[in-house]
């Protein structure tokens, strides 16, 4: 009898990797630009969102199973340290786990992956709240 259990999925290769995840933090920016729900956390990123892509996109890469390339490009990502500048009140966490969740949704991940990664994000993106606005 084969005792040996084999390692449960990473999230990354739940989602399907390095073009699926490419491609929800890019629908992720596509609705960020497109849709006005989303403005105050659009004002926060520079015209440009071709830098924040990447970024967002080597992050998740690492924090979700696969390969650790923000690690390897700038080292561990202190996030609430990086975002400290931003003024992030409930709205923006709101507004940014919104934009997530349609992004999800809009490039085809599991329901059940949805909810595990929402919960997840939602840890996340309250703990970088720094106001009250």
């Amino acid at each position: 009898m084969n005792t040996e259990t084999s390692p449960r999925p990473s999230a990354y290769e739940l989602i399907g990797g390095e073009i699926t995840l490419r491609e929800l933090v890019d629908r992720f920016y596509d609705l960020m630009e497109l849709e006005p729900e989303f403005a105050g956390i659009r004002a926060m990123h520079p015209a440009s969102l071709e830098g924040s892509r990447d970024k967002l996109f080597w992050f998740l890469s690492g924090w979700s199973g696969g390969p650790n390339h923000y690690i390897e490009r700038f080292g561990h990502p202190r996030l609430r340290a990086r975002h400290l500048p931003f003024s992030i009140a409930s709205s923006e966490r709101d507004q940014w786990l919104r934009c997530m969740a349609l992004a999800m949704q809009d490039v085809g991940i599991a329901e059940p992956l949805q909810q595990r990664l929402m919960e997840s994000f939602y840890q996340t993106a309250d703990w970088m709240r720094n106001s009250q606005g």
